[in-house]
């Protein structure tokens, strides 16, 4: 690893972190790094990241690296590398540098950890090895973060409550990864034309992504089956007349995420009934996207959402009766089944490694509706928090040809008006909002969302 950036902002970034830490929790912490996972032999191995609650406090994304949190103060743990390591990887930085650019109080070989470990708390992380490593020296089980308990819950929460809200550092990566994700998208959408398959979209998209020396925040899903939800295949073939849906995102070096979503037509040219479709979809995003401000909740943006899809629905012929009765037996869910949205961070679904424990206002639990149970976020938003936006519309088979569902909606969903619609399998349109002092700001607005000019983009030379 090298440090290629002056890092004197980051530094002193971290070093407020951690003093904010220390203002809600009166024990020590340590948290892991993590450790590469090899993919079928030891030497190669699947690209390393980091956890993000090291990273938030580390800064840089170092390997086999643990840091010890108290009282405000961060001692590094990571050993030299070794002479033989210079071969196949190069000169790499001293601890003394690492620990510099950082800000650490002090540094140590990994080995000296054992004598942090009495009453530190701690968050598992990802891998089993480090997972391990993390048992061993705490001489303590670690439970799965969602049934964290004692101090280690403490811990949990106390980061959660910083990382909610997000500091200037913090939002100038957001802003680097939104515009190189917002590049990456347009490029897609110009190869389009020129593409045979889903992978060569997706290959054009991601090549601006690495170009700008960044690794994708998640598995793309580039795909003209958008009612797969993940879709992360690309082999089929663009045909005339198909949408395809790219969901998308860049992640800084530092780990900070972007996750756009947009669907345009193959062709170049939505049909009319993909068109009605795409622009109930767009209403609902757009609409969402005013109402965002300190103090509003989440819940309830979700539910505009889910309004103005039923009603647009309802317009359009394809469910049946009142609104409100619709909405009350969740109805637009045969359609709309997911969240408006999540949290957005160091994780694209910022700290869901912690269960509902980040996502969730304290005393709220997830409900069992079907039109509710896949909210990702049900908090009040507060000035530095940054969502997505990403209503959709979706024909999943395995909802739609559900006996039971189609018993239960049989009344309020003209089957024989959906078939109109069976060239739209899927719409999903997303932005990443900021939560402002007076509003919001979208950080990916340089990106068009308007059915003309996601079309006149897709013709582009």
């Amino acid at each position: 690893m090298e440090i290629p950036f002056n890092y004197s902002n980051l530094a002193k970034t971290l070093r407020d972190r951690r003093q904010r830490l220390a203002q809600f929790i009166h024990f020590p912490a340590i948290l892991w790094s993590g450790h590469r996972s090899s993919r079928n032999f030891p030497a190669n191995t699947f690209p390393f990241r980091a956890s993000s609650h090291f990273l938030y406090f580390a800064g840089l994304p170092l390997e086999n690296a643990a840091i010890y949190l108290n009282e405000g103060k961060l001692e590094l743990f990571i050993d030299e590398a070794s002479p033989a390591s210079t071969l196949w990887h190069g000169e790499m930085p001293k601890r003394e540098e690492i620990a510099e650019s950082i800000g650490a109080d002090r540094d140590f070989p990994l080995a000296e950890l054992e004598l942090r470990a009495t009453g530190a708390a701690t968050i598992a992380v990802q891998d089993s090895y480090t997972r391990q490593q993390q048992s061993q020296i705490l001489g303590r089980t670690l439970t799965s973060a969602q049934a964290l308990e004692g101090i280690d819950q403490d811990l949990a929460k106390a980061i959660a409550t910083l990382r909610l809200s997000h500091d200037t550092e913090a939002l100038s990566e957001l802003r680097k990864a939104a515009a190189v994700t917002v590049e990456a998208h347009k490029m897609g959408m110009k190869a389009t034309q020129n593409s045979t398959l889903e992978a060569g979209v997706r290959g054009a998209m991601e090549g601006v992504i690495i170009a700008h020396n960044m690794p994708c925040a998640y598995s793309s899903i580039v795909t003209i089956h958008g009612e797969v939800l993940h879709n992360e295949q690309y082999h089929h073939p663009l045909q005339p007349g198909d949408l395809l849906l790219a969901d998308v995102g860049a992640e800084t070096a530092l780990g900070w995420a972007s996750d756009v979503t947009r669907t345009w037509p193959v062709n170049g040219k939505f049909s009319s009934t993909q068109r009605d479709i795409y622009d109930i979809v767009l209403a609902a995003h757009d609409q969402c996207i005013e109402k965002i401000r300190p103090g509003v909740e989440y819940q309830d943006i979700h539910l505009l959402a889910a309004s103005i899809i039923t009603q647009g629905l309802v317009e359009l012929g394809i469910l049946r009766g009142q609104i409100s009765d619709l909405l009350e037996m969740d109805a637009h869910a045969l359609f709309f089944p997911h969240g408006v949205g999540h949290l957005l961070g160091l994780d694209v679904h910022d700290m869901e490694d912690l269960g509902d424990l980040a996502g969730y206002e304290e005393g709220r639990e997830r409900s069992d509706r079907f039109g509710l149970c896949f909210l990702r976020l049900n908090r009040s938003l507060k000035p530095g928090m940054v969502v997505t936006i990403e209503p959709g519309f979706y024909q999943v088979p395995a909802i739609l040809h559900d006996p039971g569902r189609q018993a239960k909606y049989q009344n309020m969903v003209n089957w024989e008006r959906l078939e109109q619609f069976a060239d739209v399998r899927g719409i999903r349109i997303e932005d990443d909002v900021l939560v402002t002092e007076n509003g919001s700001e979208v950080l990916t607005a340089a990106l068009p969302n308007q059915a003309e000019k996601i079309e006149e983009l897709v013709k582009e030379k």
